[in-house]
């Protein structure tokens, strides 16, 4: 590369953030922290025997050719919830594209709950985001990503870009859930379709994975009576699609739902309606 081409090249935002946990004295501890560019973690103090962690990508927000990745360790008998500062905002990228790469390992008997708060796409962003999970058989998991394309309250909408998620769990070794989204070219247009969104600008999905998904779904089902979305539970994992007007509408159902899902417990402070 030329000195030229260097100099106007633009700037893009990296980084990588590392969280392992241990169980010590009753209590979920921390046993690894790494922060580099970007990426910064923040553990708040917790009232009970588990962890919280708050990620923060400081750029603000991201753009074609950023890249964050994030990797969460829980070691046996640990819980941790994960959660984000606010809502991660991808932008309009004038080339490349924005990368989200997200690896979690759940050791025996332990509990991740992966609840980042609402990813706004905007107007001719780009973006791939791949979650990969590890558990044990006898661990638990859950995960919530939610996704509002622009902001209704301030008159944005998608028109075009592109939006590709890629979730692959295993259990035991074996891949117990996997699913593809993608988003691409006319977005409008497509999410106008009935047999995607009918014209909705917020959604969400809900998994859960561990031995409680039978008892999830008959708690959960009712809560999403006269909202446009469903619930199933089959092998031992719960997944509950949703779809709303707006983040505000889809939030007031998600909160519930995921309140249930972690046994009544609030969703983490940082989250607000």
């Amino acid at each position: 590369m030329t000195n030229a081409a260097a100099a106007t090249r633009p700037q893009r935002a990296e980084g990588r953030g590392h969280l392992a946990a241990k169980a010590l004295d009753g209590r979920t501890r921390l046993r690894e922290l790494y922060q580099e560019g970007a990426a910064k973690i923040r553990l708040p103090d917790t009232f009970d025997s588990s962890m919280e962690a708050v990620i923060i990508n400081t750029a603000g927000g991201l753009t074609g050719g950023d890249r964050m990745n994030w990797s969460i360790d829980a070691g046996p008998d640990t819980r941790i919830d994960v959660t984000t500062q606010a809502c991660e905002k991808i932008y309009k990228a004038s080339s490349a594209t924005a990368e989200v790469n997200t690896t979690i390992s759940v050791g025996a008997k332990a509990r991740v709950d992966w609840l980042p708060q609402e990813t706004i796409l905007f107007d001719r962003s780009s973006l791939f985001r791949r979650l990969d999970v590890d558990l044990e058989d006898d661990s638990e998991f859950l995960a919530v990503e939610a996704i509002l394309l622009g902001r209704k309250a301030m008159g944005e909408a998608v028109e075009t870009g592109l939006f590709r998620d890629r979730w692959r769990i295993r259990k035991g070794g074996k891949l117990c859930h996997a699913e593809d989204l993608q988003l691409m070219g006319d977005v409008a247009l497509l999410t106008r379709a009935d047999a995607v969104l009918g014209g909705k600008v917020a959604f969400a999905t809900v998994l859960y994975v561990g031995p409680l998904a039978d008892a999830y779904l008959s708690a959960a089902r009712p809560l999403l009576e006269g909202h446009m979305g469903g619930a199933s539970s089959w092998a031992g994992k719960l997944v509950v699609r949703l779809s709303a007007p707006d983040g505000f509408a889809l939030r007031k159902i998600l909160i519930p739902i995921i309140s249930t899902l972690r046994n009544g417990a609030p969703v983490p402070k940082v989250w607000n309606l």
